[in-house]
């Protein structure tokens, strides 16, 4: 059984910064691209950043910039470093994987609260 783990996540006045982790567990033979999304109180999940097995990053517009995304592939283990922080990054931020183990499937995790208030 194939698990995400979303951590780090809190309360942050604006300009502050955070770091989220994700940790993938389980019985995994690959792990493919890896992103980061989010969904705030009455609003679709929208996108926030992408990294391939191979470290390629894309960001949306809203966060280029403020916001790093990186893995370690040795701990199966995706992070996002935000920076500069604004009350509308205020929202719940879930981790999604493309996993094999031993097909591929699209995973996500619970999701981690992260809200940005003074």
């Amino acid at each position: 059984q194939v698990q995400l783990v979303e951590s780090g996540g809190g309360l942050v006045q604006p300009g502050g910064s955070l770091r989220l982790s994700c940790a993938a567990s389980g019985s995994i033979f690959i792990i493919g691209a890896m992103g980061w999304y989010r969904q705030a109180p009455g609003k679709q999940r929208e996108w926030v950043a992408t990294i391939t097995s191979g470290g390629r990053s894309d960001y949306a517009d809203s966060v280029k910039g403020r916001f790093t995304i990186s893995r370690d592939n040795a701990k199966n283990t995706m992070y996002l470093q935000m920076s500069s922080l604004k009350p509308e990054d205020t929202a719940v931020y879930y981790c999604n994987a493309g996993i094999r183990s031993p097909i591929m499937v699209d995973y996500w995790g619970q999701g981690t609260q992260v809200t940005v208030s003074s």
